[in-house]
């Protein structure tokens, strides 16, 4: 998937989290991440972030950082 789409998509699910009350929403972020991405989908999202993550929401790159 093209970089920009998956910005998109990452901040579009942190948006959603970010409604939610709370203080977990990174954590709840990556696990949706976890749960309904495939694992080059998680993969790609690393290396992006090992490389500055640029465009990602604050919430989406905490998020990022927790996805094993």
């Amino acid at each position: 998937m093209s970089p920009e789409k998956m910005v998109h998509m990452v901040n579009q699910i942190a948006t959603f989290f970010k409604t939610q009350p709370g203080t977990d929403q990174a954590a709840r972020v990556a696990a949706h991440i976890r749960d309904f991405w495939e694992p080059r989908m998680r993969q790609q999202l690393r290396e992006f972030v090992a490389t500055g993550g640029e465009g990602l929401d604050d919430i989406a790159l905490k998020a990022a950082r927790m996805i094993d």
